[in-house]
């Protein structure tokens, strides 16, 4: 499909997913894919389909394998000859609408990224004498068959658990397990496609802001706008302080728990939790710990709250913009004024791609207002 100097690419196949037969291609009528930082990645192709004197016992889109669930799909897009990977994942879900005139029936498949394939099996597995550092590299490692490349960040504070101590149980699937031990310290996981087709990194650890940002967003400067629309939102309520007390489990000593300032690297010269007069108070409500594992869930709760605070929301031509968008990590915007312009942290990305249209939706973030570049990259 090529939509004005974008070429859209797509592969599928049972197994090793291949170049889609021009036949298929020419019924696709409309792709969305989302993207976020929190939750699976998602897509939805849909399909006008018809039958022809030779399809008299089922739609031939149907009768191939192609589009069956659990067949990998990989997605790309090709911007100034460039491709990159927009998506990789499998098929879950068909949905058929038969239409009542010839060549208006619809089919609508709906897919999920590979980390589904994590999320299939429940398990009881022991995890001795192992902290979560290593635990995750362990599970990672086991679905080495679609493509994942670790990328595994160690927490602030790393808790070996001691055989006589305790021991790590994991009752559910990989990917829930993996996702409950990065959130005690305010960590995601998720798996991202790319830098080529059929290869994946899975990430875990903190949010990315820092690095190279992104292509910069921008509104109000006339013939360089790439925005169709943008707004935001700044919540007082968002930042939180927390304070409490711990008994710690192996010592019976009782001490103070409080945070002051949050750890995550700064992209305003204003942050809400230093600049606001009034700032949210949560107790802090938790047993059967350690000092320094209620320290670390006190500091992670904290700089959670701080990640909303600051919120924009808008569309993106992407044929203007000429490149992917891509969420979990950092892009400039300019354009809008001083305490709105700057970094901001991309926390979701919607594609809706149509012969001759390509948008991009987008959910932006940070922890306060003023931007703390004087330029971003164009």
């Amino acid at each position: 499909m090529s939509l004005f100097g974008t070429i859209f690419t797509l592969l599928v196949g049972p197994t090793v997913p291949l170049p889609a037969p021009p036949n298929l291609l020419e019924t696709l009528d409309r792709v969305e894919v989302t993207h976020s930082d929190e939750g699976r990645s998602g897509f939805q192709m849909v399909f006008k389909i018809g039958r022809t004197q030779t399809d008299f016992l089922d739609y031939q889109a149907l009768s191939l394998p192609l589009l069956r669930p659990f067949s990998r799909v990989v997605m790309m897009v090709t911007f100034n000859a460039i491709p990159q990977v927009l998506f990789d994942g499998v098929i879950t879900n068909q949905q058929l609408s038969p239409g009542q005139e010839a060549g208006q029936t619809r089919l609508t498949v709906t897919g999920e990224d590979v980390s589904v394939m994590m999320d299939l099996k429940e398990v009881s597995v022991e995890h001795p004498a192992q902290p979560e550092l290593v635990i995750a590299l362990k599970i990672i490692a086991t679905y080495a068959q679609y493509g994942l490349i670790p990328t595994v960040i160690p927490p602030p504070t790393i808790d070996v658990p001691l055989p006589i101590d305790r021991t790590p149980v994991q009752q559910g699937t990989d990917l829930a397990y993996l996702r409950e031990m990065a959130e005690r310290h305010a960590y995601t996981f998720y798996v991202e496609p790319g830098p080529a087709p059929l290869v994946n990194k899975a990430y875990w650890g903190p949010r990315i802001r820092v690095g190279v940002p992104q292509r910069a967003l921008t509104a109000g400067m006339g013939s360089a706008n790439n925005i169709i629309d943008i707004n935001f939102q700044n919540n007082g309520l968002g930042p939180q302080q927390v304070s409490g007390q711990i008994q710690d489990r192996t010592t019976n000593v009782a001490l103070p728990v409080q945070t002051f300032a949050s750890t995550r690297i700064p992209l305003v010269t204003q942050p809400a939790w230093l600049t606001q007069p009034h700032t949210r108070q949560r107790a802090f409500r938790t047993s059967s710990a350690t000092t320094v594992q209620a320290f670390s869930q006190a500091q992670a709760e904290m700089d959670r709250s701080q990640d909303n605070v600051v919120t924009g929301s808008g569309t993106l031509d992407a044929l203007r913009y000429e490149a992917l968008l891509k969420p979990r990590g950092l892009v400039g915007l300019r354009g809008v004024g001083y305490s709105f312009d700057g970094l901001y942290y991309v926390k979701q990305v919607n594609h809706t791609i149509e012969q001759g249209s390509y948008q991009q939706r987008f959910s932006l973030e940070r922890e306060g207002l003023g931007s703390i570049t004087p330029v971003v990259i164009p």
